[in-house]
C-alpha cells in the first residue's frame, strides 16, 4: 500500500501486482526425461496519467523494487503525447474496489507429490504406448503451475488470490512407408490442464488410456483419407472448444476489435457498434464468457485491474450480445461495466483484454450417441491436429486427428488426415443442434499467444459435441 500511496498524487489512477509464480514440467519421450522447474517474483506497476499508460515492473519484493518499477512507469506514461482533455483524464469504466482474498480448489497441491512419482506413473504411460509396434514415438507429460498474487490501486482495491493449475497428457506418434499419424489423449494442447491439484492428473488415468491411443495412431496409418465433399460435420469436445477459441473468443475481444491488436495478431470482422444487431451465427447458438466456473483456467475471483469475476452473454440465439472487455475498452464503446477480461503473463507483462472462459451452451440433442444416431451422412472429427485462421478471424482451416464416417445413423469406417474449412459466420450459421449437459465438458488451452511483448495465457473453453451443416471437408 506504500507504493500505491505514492502514486497516488502523481497519476490519475495507479494499480500495483506483486506476483509469485512456479511451474514444474515434466515429461518422459521415449524413455528420454524432460524436466523443466522455473520460479519468479516480482512486481508491476501500471500507472495513468493524461489518458497515457505507463508500465513498469521489478524483480523482487522490495520497496526499492517497487519505487523503481513505479519512476519508470511514471516516466513512460508521462513522456507520451496527452491524451485527453481537462477533467477526463480517467477513460475507465467505474468499478467497486475489489476486496478479500481468492483461492481456487486444490486437493493435492502437485509440488508435494515427489518427482519420483510422477515419473513412475509417466515411465507406465509410455511403455503401455511403445507396446504398439508401429508407434516410434511416445510422450507422457504432467504440468504443474502456481500463482501467488497481490492486487492493489488508488482507488482503493486490495485483494490476494492463489491459483494452482495441474494436468497432463499423452501423445503417440505411429510411422511406416506410408507415412505419419498422431493421436492425443485427452486433448492436443497440453493433454487436459484445469485449476485442480494432483487429483486432476489421477482422474484422467493416463495409464489405462495409453494402450487405446496407441492403438489408434497405428490405425490411421491404413485408414483412407477423408473425402472431400460438402456435408454435415460433427465435432467432438476438444476440437469444438478449439473452433470457439479462435473464431469467437478472439473475434470479440474488444481490443482487437478496435483495432489495439492490428499490428500482431489481426483485427475482427466483428464491428464495435454490433451488440444486439450483428448476427454471428443460428438462433442455436449461445456463448456465454464465465470466468467463475469451477476448475477453469481462465477463472479468478478478480482480474487483473480488480474486477471482480462474472458471467457474460457474449452470443445469444445466434446474435451479438457482449464484448470481451477491459475497463477502458469498455468505456471507449459506452458499456456500463467492464467484461473483467484483463489479465497479464506474470509480474513483467502489462495486462490486456483476455479472453476468459468462452463456452457454447449445452443445448438439447441429448448425448453423442444420439446426436449421430440422428445423423444420416457426415463425418465425426476428435482432437485438433493444426489450424489457420485470417488476421479478421474470419476464414479458417482445421485439422484433426482423426474422423469418422457417418453414415445411416452409425458411426463407419475411421478416416485420416481430416480438414474442415469455412468463415465464421456461415459455419457457425450451420449450427443445427447441440448435445445435453450430460455432454458437456471443458477443453483447455494453455499456449494462447496475444500482445506486443508477447504473452501467453491459459483458458478453458466448454462446449458440447455439436453438428454444422453445409460444412466443406476434405484431407490435408
Amino acid at each position: 500500500m506504500d507504493l500505491v500511496d505514492a502514486a497516488s498524487g502523481r497519476a490519475s489512477y495507479a494499480d500495483v501486482r506483486h506476483v509469485r509464480m512456479l511451474a514444474e514440467d515434466v515429461a518422459l519421450r521415449n524413455g528420454e526425461r524432460l524436466l523443466d522447474r522455473r520460479e519468479e517474483e516480482g512486481i508491476g506497476v501500471r500507472v495513468r496519467v493524461n489518458g497515457a499508460w505507463g508500465f513498469g515492473a521489478a524483480r523482487g519484493s522490495g520497496r526499492a523494487d517497487g519505487e523503481d518499477a513505479l519512476a519508470r512507469a511514471l516516466a513512460l506514461a508521462q513522456a507520451q503525447p496527452v491524451a485527453v482533455g481537462p477533467g477526463d483524464e480517467l477513460g475507465l469504466t467505474p468499478e467497486a474496489p475489489a476486496t478479500g482474498s481468492h483461492t481456487a480448489p486444490c486437493e493435492i497441491d502437485p509440488f508435494e507429490v515427489s518427482l519420483g512419482h510422477k515419473l513412475e506413473l509417466l515411465a507406465q504411460a509410455e511403455a503401455a504406448m511403445r507396446c504398439e509396434p508401429l508407434v516410434s514415438v511416445a510422450r507422457a507429460q504432467v504440468s504443474s503451475r502456481s500463482e501467488e498474487k497481490i492486487f492493489a490501486s488508488t482507488e482503493g482495491a486490495l485483494y490476494e488470490q492463489r491459483i494452482v493449475e495441474c494436468g497432463g497428457g499423452l501423445v503417440a506418434i505411429a510411422v511406416d512407408g506410408s507415412g505419419t499419424q498422431v493421436r492425443s489423449y485427452p486433448g492436443s494442447h497440453s493433454g487436459h490442464v484445469a485449476q485442480a491439484g494432483w487429483e486432476h492428473v489421477a482422474e484422467l488415468d493416463l495409464v489405462g488410456n495409453a494402450p487405446r491411443v496407441a492403438a489408434e495412431a497405428a490405425a490411421l496409418l491404413s485408414a483412407p483419407v477423408c473425402p472431400s465433399d460438402r456435408t454435415t460435420l460433427i465435432l467432438a469436445k476438444e476440437q469444438l472448444g478449439l473452433q470457439i477459441h479462435e473464431s469467437v473468443g478472439h473475434a470479440l475481444e474488444l481490443d482487437r476489435v478496435l483495432g489495439g491488436e492490428a499490428s500482431y495478431a489481426g483485427t475482427s470482422f466483428v464491428p464495435a457498434d454490433g451488440i444486439g444487431s450483428m448476427r454471428l451465427g443460428s438462433e442455436v447458438m449461445n456463448v456465454t464468457a464465465d470466468a467463475t466456473l469451477p476448475g477453469a483456467l481462465g477463472s479468478f475471483g478478480w482480474d487483473d485491474e480488480g474486477v471482480q469475476a462474472q458471467a457474460i452473454p457474449l452470443v445469444g440465439e445466434g446474435m451479438l450480445r457482449g464484448f470481451l472487455s477491459s475497463r477502458e475498452s469498455a468505456a471507449e464503446i459506452g458499456l456500463s461495466r467492464s467484461g473483467g477480461c484483463m489479465r497479464a503473463e506474470g509480474f513483467t507483462r502489462q495486462p490486456i483484454v483476455r479472453m476468459t472462459n468462452v463456452s457454447l451452451d449445452p443445448g438439447t440433442a441429448g448425448t453423442l450417441e444420439e446426436l449421430i444416431a440422428g445423423t444420416q451422412r457426415g463425418i465425426y472429427m476428435e482432437t485438433n491436429r493444426s489450424w489457420s485462421i485470417d488476421s479478421r478471424r474470419l476464414h479458417f482451416q482445421f485439422a484433426g486427428e482423426a474422423a469418422w464416417e457417418i453414415a445411416d445413423g452409425r458411426l463407419q469406417r475411421m478416416l485420416r488426415d481430416p480438414v474442415y474449412a469455412g468463415t465464421t459466420p456461415h459455419f457457425w450459421g450451420g449450427l443445427d443442434a447441440v448435445c445435453s449437459p450430460s455432454e458437456w465438458a471443458l477443453a483447455s488451452v494453455t499456449n494462447c499467444g496475444k500482445g506486443e511483448p508477447g504473452q501467453l495465457a491459459s483458458v478453458s473453453h466448454g462446449s458440447a459435441p455439436a453438428r454444422f451443416r453445409d460444412v466443406l471437408v476434405g484431407s490435408g
